[in-house]
């Protein structure tokens, strides 16, 4: 562990220059006297580092020197792919991994490419999560990307809104995982999971054989566009006045907005029409179509129109 990090500490004065203890320390994750430790372990062993003092002053190394500690480890390459994604990074345990990567690949690039990748980071930024959207609780994202490492079959407790709301228990052969809008899926045995609705992942003592020429990211695009020109069986049945359909774009999205359009019966005696409304899961359909005031009735499924009833009551009370 030291070993690694006084290797990061050298890449960090070859990348960035001069550096204060305070800084290297915020950068490594210790406190200042591991700091001054770990220099003086790097001094010993003949690396030619020394101390500016005074109030712009820091560690640096002597002009010229370059080390060609750059090879990755197999952690750190593997973690490359997030590299531009800190927070996924840390939610797969894959943190300080993605660091050091970073490090090794500034301080092996030659100086007018390490340049440009400087301009890059400090231009362009990708934000996952969507607006107002704190990230889903993933407890069980770390056990499902070991178990996806290792070509392990796992079991999974699922709590699910359709057909029937409930928690169910699965036994899936992971094959990936995926980040949409700042939430997480689990691609399995063919079908996909919302990683914050696995209450409990247990690893069973099985691998499995990944299918032959399974490619994740064409498997990920059919199943949105699956779930994007869902027919009724996969969404809600919603009665909605002129008012409500003219509202779909701003409540919906313009493409749900159009897929909702397409499925539009015509108007009956109050002028109002069916649709059907893609159907995510019911708490999240409620919320967009609660959105939608006394424009929009739910005449189906279920559950939907049950849970749209107790917070319309639940809200009037408050009003009362």
């Amino acid at each position: 562990m030291r070993a690694s990090r006084l290797v990061s500490l050298l890449l960090l004065l070859q990348n960035h220059g001069r550096m204060s203890a305070s800084r290297l320390a915020a950068e490594l994750g210790v406190t200042a006297r591991t700091v001054y430790r770990d220099v003086e372990a790097l001094a010993a062993a003949g690396v030619p580092i020394y101390a500016e003092p005074g109030p712009s002053g820091g560690y640096q190394l002597v002009d010229g020197y370059r080390t060609r500690l750059t090879g990755l480890t197999a952690d750190e390459a593997e973690s490359l792919f997030l590299t531009g994604l800190p927070q996924p990074a840390a939610e797969l345990g894959l943190g300080a991994q993605v660091a050091a990567a970073e490090l090794k690949l500034m301080a092996a690039l030659p100086t007018p490419y390490r340049d440009a990748s400087t301009r890059i980071r400090q231009r362009f930024h990708l934000d996952a999560p969507g607006w107002y959207r704190e990230a889903d609780p993933v407890p069980q994202l770390l056990a499902a990307a070991e178990a996806l490492w290792q070509d392990q079959v796992v079991e999974i407790r699922y709590r699910r809104w359709s057909p029937r709301p409930g928690v169910v228990t699965r036994r899936l052969h992971p094959l990936g995982l995926v980040l949409k809008a700042g939430v997480w899926y689990l691609v399995a045995s063919g079908r996909t999971y919302r990683v914050a609705n696995i209450e409990a992942l247990t690893p069973l003592d099985e691998t499995f054989t990944r299918p032959a020429g399974f490619d994740l990211a064409e498997f990920w695009r059919d199943h949105v566009e699956r779930y994007e020109e869902a027919d009724v069986d996969g969404a809600a049945v919603v009665r909605l006045s002129a008012a409500g359909i003219a509202a779909l774009p701003d409540i919906l999205g313009p493409k749900a907005a159009r897929l909702v359009s397409r499925t539009l019966e015509p108007p009956d005696a109050d002028g109002w029409r069916r649709a059907a409304v893609p159907l995510e899961n019911v708490p999240h359909a409620a919320a967009g179509l609660l959105r939608l005031g006394a424009d929009a009735q739910v005449l189906a499924p279920p559950e939907l129109v049950a849970h749209m009833g107790r917070t319309i009551r639940a809200m009037a009370r408050l009003y009362d």
